[in-house]
């Protein structure tokens, strides 16, 4: 599959620009490469590179080391059919991770019954509960994602989804009856994410939210025909991605029966400031009478894009800004966010973070960031305080 999609890349970019659109004309398309078919039809080419950069100062728990690193974050790419106002077929992989992302099909209900009922989806994607869970990599704000979404998000399952969205509120359920892709995340799982959105202009957003889930996860059968009852781990690196270390850590908790998970978001902008904010919480559900487990966690950041533009929005998720000037646009950004795993008599330890970033957009497919995120976290009788240095440079189409 890696050597198709890379074929069908270099076959697009090869003759996009020579692609027959309706009028049986050859004509020319912008980037990013897209062949249009007689009768509206349209495959397009998409992909997210990101390589980063991380420096270390300070140590883990009784001096572990966090060393530095720069290395690929993600390898995206991706195809897409798709028919105005009727389906879309997307495939997307990540050669880096050597993991399938969203592999659906989205049909839109006005196409098939003559109303609106909303848009549904078949296939892999991601479960709907978290604000920033679901945001598209390429438009992520910070490097990485905060402390709870890392520990707490459901991310990819098989299933179906359904979207419905008017002018002052959205609605998206889904039940996700199968692994992942990859075989793994065995298990039900049943999830829904409401929003109130009074303000949705271009510059004008105001977007209050709630959503939750419940896990099923399944037992399975190993090579040696043992059966292996579930089991759940809870935590997450210092908000940087290229290092294995994680200060806090639930350690594996065996005999899951089923994990409830709840969510509150909020996002709010007016012209290029912004204010986002999620707070996350579990618990995990054991058999046996062993003993329940609950976590929490929450961020909140704000941004200012100095050169005048809006962060976009559109079907309930944030969009990078559009750059109007020669030099792009620039974004400052501070987040902070906290985790505790510190419960039921488990030591997962509890950590906040405090982040400064910058995003230069210096085109529609160009994005360079930088972070610096200073962590605070203790464990039982130790304590870290490290602070990561990051960069990445990103193009996406």
């Amino acid at each position: 599959m890696k050597y198709a999609l890379s074929i069908l890349a270099l076959s697009l970019l090869a003759v996009h620009a020579g692609a027959l659109a309706d009028d049986g004309k050859a004509s020319a398309s912008a980037w990013p490469p897209k062949i249009t078919f007689a009768g509206g039809t349209e495959l397009s080419l998409g992909g997210n590179l990101q390589y980063d950069l991380n420096r270390f100062s300070g140590e883990g728990y009784n001096g572990a080391a966090l060393d530095d690193d720069d290395a690929w974050r993600r390898q995206e790419l991706g195809i897409t059919l798709r028919r105005k106002g009727v389906y879309d077929l997307g495939v997307t992989y990540d050669f880096h991770a050597k993991s399938w992302n969203d592999v659906a099909l989205r049909v839109e209900t006005k196409a098939l019954f003559g109303r609106d009922v909303g848009k549904v989806r078949l296939g892999q994607m991601k479960v709907p509960l978290g604000f920033e869970g679901n945001t598209a990599t390429r438009a992520v704000s910070f490097l990485e994602a905060a402390l709870p979404t890392q520990a707490f998000y459901e991310n990819r399952r098989s299933g179906i989804d359904w979207a419905f969205e008017r002018e002052r509120y959205l609605a998206n359920a889904g039940y996700f009856f199968e692994s992942d892709l990859l075989g793994n995340n065995k298990g039900d799982t049943a999830a829904v994410r409401l929003a109130w959105t009074p303000r949705k202009a271009t510059g004008d957003v105001l977007h209050l939210g709630i959503a939750g889930s419940q896990e099923r996860p399944d037992s399975e059968v190993n090579g040696l025909g043992v059966t292996v009852h579930p089991s759940v781990r809870w935590r997450a690196r210092p908000e940087a991605a290229l290092t294995s270390v994680r200060l806090v850590d639930s350690g594996t908790l065996t005999r899951v029966d089923r994990i409830d998970r709840t969510g509150l978001e909020a996002l709010w902008i007016h012209g290029p400031w912004s204010l986002q904010g999620e707070y996350l919480r579990q618990k995990t559900t054991r058999e046996l009478g062993l003993p329940s487990y609950s976590a929490d966690g929450g961020y909140v950041f704000a941004s200012w894009l100095a050169t005048g533009e809006s962060r976009g929005y559109s079907g309930g998720n944030v969009a990078n800004p559009k750059p109007k000037g020669t030099y792009g646009a620039l974004e400052l950004l501070a987040r902070y966010s906290r985790i505790d795993l510190d419960s039921d008599g488990i030591a997962g330890g509890r950590e906040h973070n405090w982040t400064l970033g910058a995003n230069w957009y210096l085109t529609p497919y160009f994005k360079f960031q930088a972070n610096v995120v200073k962590t605070d976290a203790s464990r039982g009788a130790f304590s870290a305080d490290p602070t990561v240095f990051q960069l990445r440079a990103q193009m996406h189409f």
